[in-house]
């Protein structure tokens, strides 16, 4: 969904009776995967899509189809972000490093084919670590070489330890006899893609994508789920109607009185918080942000005018969790907090702490309420998606809370691509919006992705999109963070870690390029009648929600239709 945090408390104008027609004829004619039986149903999927669906399997691709990501894609290794446990193999068997960890090699699963039949070799992988869409500059590879048929050797400038998961568990496998003629990735909409996982797409339309069972995939004797239909919802009570008709199997969305879909006997559901909600702002004026939240005192300010606990029932109904300022996943990751201070932030609003950093910088409270500075009023626009109702909700009540703090926020709702561009081109002040939670058990990957500057490959100037797999919509570039992000990627010695993250720590609570408002409630509905094997609070082997990128594909091998 944006890559990002999937956000599906959605409000529109499709009628559920409409699509809940469309839903009785979904498992489409002439399906040549061979199944019959109950095994022939379609599991039904919400994974974030709306109408109109466009085709776009491109794995790059901001807009990617959620079912290319896991179903149809795989890394080398499935890492499980809701425990601390070892990877599991999927087209890797294993991997080591060698003493200094500069190298990795990696041995493949033997037999592995392409879904159009084709090899997977060894030379694709080489191909995809090589490919420039995996390789931005600051990635740090030397070389990636096929030794034999089931063995690449990856060779980086300094040791790779810490990026373990970017490497095994992020990087997706692409054939090389499709891609190499792809040299505007950015721009390929791969409609009909080849990929190593459980699934190939059937059909594509404008209210739907089918997903069968791929003949070619090395499990493909197990897999018992052969039909996936993702269909595109555009409103949150439609997706709520078609849970409690029975015509949805599966989703990730946000429903403040789960029991109006479970009372139907098939629903079942759970909550497993993962992924920080945070204020974005656009930072950093030396890369071109404009607006009062580029002084850091204006953020400052705003954190401590938050009232964090009324956010948390009001707008999310008490499902969230609580959230730290060093974006260390509580209490998972507690053991990387370097002052225990910063495990959680303030839960209630300080706004006469606010007003005393605003003064302290120089901004004098006029007699609106409102503090000004040369002239000027303290005004922002505070922008979220329209129909993400939870978020909408928050930003509304984030500004009421400014407001006694002298602060003026004007609130708007949206649509999801003037999101996606405000973020992608720093054309905003502030956005209520997500950061994707860490998949291990290390807060490492936010700090790179979502903290590190323009030394280290993760934003951009405004006007320029963030590159490829990075996050940093903050334009947030700060030296010292930069440098402890790189001398962190080479180290396995933990203490020498925390170190790190202590700087890094105390650079990014003060700065507060994201204001940390909560980890975000994360409920996953699914149909436990008719299909097993799912994951739940008793085996929670894997993120569960539908639109888990690589979690929904190694989810979908594990479920079985109820006979």
């Amino acid at each position: 969904m944006s890559r990002n945090v999937a956000r599906l408390a959605l409000t529109g104008i499709a009628g559920a009776s409409a699509l809940a027609l469309a839903l009785t004829g979904c498992t489409p004619a002439g399906g040549n995967d061979g199944s019959s039986g109950s095994s022939d149903r379609a599991l039904r999927v919400w994974a974030g899509s709306t109408t109109p669906i466009k085709p776009n399997y491109n794995p790059f691709a901001p807009t990617v189809l959620h079912g290319a990501l896991g179903p149809i894609y795989e890394p080398l290794f499935f890492y499980n972000k809701t425990a601390d446990e070892k990877p599991v193999g999927l087209l890797g068997d294993s991997f080591e490093y060698n003493e200094d960890g500069t190298q990795i090699t990696v041995k493949l699963k033997s037999g592995l084919k392409w879904s159009d039949g084709k090899p997977l070799t060894a030379e694709d992988v080489a191909f995809t670590f090589n490919y420039s869409a995996n390789n931005p500059e600051g990635n740090g590879l030397v070389s990636a070489e096929a030794t034999d048929d089931t063995t690449v050797v990856l060779t980086y400038g300094v040791a790779q330890y810490t990026t373990e998961f970017q490497r095994m568990g992020s990087t997706y496998i692409l054939p090389k006899h499709i891609w190499e003629s792809i040299t505007d990735f950015a721009n390929f909409a791969n409609e009909e893609p080849v990929g190593s996982g459980p699934y190939v797409v059937s059909k594509t339309t404008s209210e739907s994508y089918t997903l069968v069972a791929n003949k070619e995939f090395r499990g493909a004797d197990d897999l018992a789920v052969r039909k996936v239909q993702y269909i595109a919802v555009d409103n949150n009570q439609t997706a709520q109607d078609l849970l409690a008709a029975g015509k949805l199997d599966w989703t990730g969305m946000f429903i403040p009185n789960p029991g109006d879909v479970t009372k139907n006997g098939k629903i079942e559901w759970l909550n497993t918080p993962q992924d920080p909600t945070v204020l974005y702002t656009c930072s950093n004026a030396d890369l071109g942000c404009t607006g009062a939240q580029t002084d850091v005192a204006v953020r400052q300010a705003l954190n401590v005018a938050v009232n964090r606990g009324v956010i948390k029932e009001k707008a999310f109904v008490g499902m969230t969790g609580d959230i730290s300022p060093t974006f260390a996943l509580m209490p998972r990751d507690e053991k990387w907090v370097a002052d225990p201070a910063n495990k959680v932030s303030p839960q209630e609003a300080a706004p006469e702490e606010a007003g005393e950093i605003l003064e302290a910088a120089g901004y004098t409270k006029g007699s609106d309420g409102f503090y000004t500075k040369d002239g000027k009023v303290l005004e922002m626009n505070l922008i979220s998606v329209d129909g993400w109702t939870d978020y909408n909700d928050a930003a509304k009540l984030i500004a009421e809370q400014a407001k006694t703090a002298g602060i003026k926020l004007n609130v708007s709702t949206v649509q999801w691509q003037e999101f996606s561009d405000a973020r992608q081109s720093g054309s905003y002040n502030l956005i209520v919006g997500g950061v994707v939670g860490t998949s291990v058990a290390d807060p490492f990957q936010i700090y790179r992705d979502w903290f590190g500057g323009t030394a280290v490959g993760s934003t951009a100037k405004v006007g320029e999109e963030v590159p490829a797999g990075r996050w940093n919509f903050s334009r947030y570039s700060n030296p010292k963070v930069d440098a402890a992000i790189q001398q962190a990627i080479p180290t396995n010695d933990e203490a020498t870690r925390k170190q790190l993250y202590a700087t890094i720590q105390t650079e990014i609570v003060r700065d507060l390029p994201y204001i940390p408002l909560v980890i975000n409630a994360t409920q996953t509905f699914y149909n436990s009648k008719e299909y097993t094997g799912w994951a739940t609070e008793d085996d929670l082997y894997a993120f569960p929600p539908s639109w888990g990128a690589v979690a929904a594909g190694y989810i979908l091998q594990h479920l079985k239709p109820v006979e």
